[in-house]
């Protein structure tokens, strides 16, 4: 759970955070009998707890395709990201994969930790992708062929571009955005939204990936993994990874709000997918991601902690994410408010500031053309007054001595 001084400071994450400790719980047993399952389940809660809890509430043969769709391309991109791996034995293992999955003998050692089990035992997931139907089974095909011979190419070509750059991530990511849509479109409870839309879906979150882990990136050993286009980098600093030094920040504050400003230009097609969706499972599942995208960008915004460690939202406001994203309503509001805060962060001094603020003036438009702001309750802008610090401390003093008693009962 969130530590003690962040619901202090914020007490009312409080009640969201212990409704996702115990939704997390219940996820965790959610786990089929069958060993093929089994271990796919367990491993989705092992890479991904978020996504393996917003996946529950699928219906249940639709919940299993994008499970799969998962750790398929979480596979493939973990022997993709392995930069201990020659090319000349990478390439053709990416341009394979799609054929992979239909042989319940293959796997390939390589990945840390939990991403080295799911390799080692990758035949678990091939036996569960063939208890598949066709429909989803092709989907999963196509894109996992298109995803991996795309990522071969990237293997032997730099980021040079913005046109690379949105090429990139539509191979690692938009397609992902394309996949999901067939997936929905196969269970028969969505129409086929456009490719276009979809891809950007995809975009917006992996660009949002990208910006928060440019240090982690670009640390890796025993090669740096390098997605910040030269095309943008190169107007701050040489090199790319000049701008984890302390004394290029002002310039690497600079190059970070150029990429965040052309992660915003995804954002009204995302919420165009998002109005559209029909079904209020299918609606969650994408939603909860593309909101805690918005919100991550506004954090790393203008933030030259970037550059410096880990900057991720506090899991308190992570638990309202989740237990408070329901309804379109919510996500135009969610999207209002983190844009306020990102307008609220731009100096004009900034090099992009007019197109940034212009960027930001857009989405804000989108978000009171639909109408809908009056019909959600912020939870992002300031805390509810009506806790007091004496109230928590005073609860949690209470929730821990009921917890030991239970722990000492069952011990018993």
């Amino acid at each position: 759970m969130g530590s003690l001084g962040a619901v202090l400071k914020h007490p009312d994450d409080l009640f969201p955070l212990l409704k996702l400790k115990r939704a997390m719980k219940h996820a965790a047993k959610q786990i089929p009998p069958e060993p093929h399952w089994g271990f796919c389940y367990s491993m989705l809660h092992k890479v991904s707890r978020s996504f393996a809890l917003v996946i529950q509430q699928l219906d249940t043969n639709l919940r299993n395709a994008v499970c799969i769709f998962y750790l398929v391309l979480r596979a493939l991109d973990t022997v993709e990201d392995d930069t201990s791996i020659a090319a000349d034995v990478k390439v053709p293992i990416l341009i394979a994969f799609h054929r992979h999955i239909y042989d319940r003998e293959w796997h390939f050692a390589c990945g840390e930790k939990d991403y080295k089990v799911l390799m080692d035992q990758f035949h678990h997931v091939s036996t569960a992708f063939l208890e598949l139907g066709e429909s989803f089974q092709k989907a999963i095909e196509d894109i996992t062929k298109r995803m991996g011979a795309g990522m071969a190419k990237f293997i032997l070509k730099e980021v040079e571009t913005i046109d690379d750059y949105d090429e990139y991530c539509h191979y690692v990511a938009g397609l992902v955005g394309l996949g999901l849509s067939k997936l929905f479109h196969a269970s028969g409870t969505e129409d086929l939204l456009s490719d276009d839309l979809s891809n950007s879906m995809g975009l917006f979150l992996q660009k949002t990936n990208i910006i928060r882990d440019y240090l982690e990136d670009i640390n890796e050993i025993p090669k740096s993994r390098m997605f910040w286009p030269r095309q943008i980098w190169s107007k701050y600093v040489i090199k790319l990874e000049d701008l984890k030094y302390e004394e290029n920040s002002e310039k690497a504050v600079q190059c970070l709000n150029d990429m965040v400003t052309n992660a915003l230009m995804h954002v009204e097609d995302c919420l165009i997918y998002m109005a559209a969706l029909r079904d209020p499972a299918i609606f969650r599942f994408c939603a909860i991601p593309q909101v805690m995208a918005i919100g991550t960008l506004a954090l790393c915004y203008n933030n030259i902690e970037v550059f410096r460690g880990v900057v991720k939202m506090r899991r308190g406001l992570t638990a309202k994410v989740i237990d408070q994203t329901k309804t379109i309503a919510d996500v135009y509001g969610a999207f209002f408010d983190f844009s306020c805060i990102l307008k609220s962060k731009v100096d004009m001094n900034d090099p992009n500031a007019e197109k940034t603020r212009s960027r930001l003036n857009a989405i804000q438009k989108t978000c009171r053309d639909s109408g809908l702001l009056n019909q959600r309750k912020s939870y992002v802008v300031k805390s509810n007054p009506r806790y007091n610090t004496a109230f928590i401390v005073m609860l949690i003093i209470i929730l821990s001595v009921i917890f030991a008693y239970l722990s000492a009962k069952r011990t018993n």
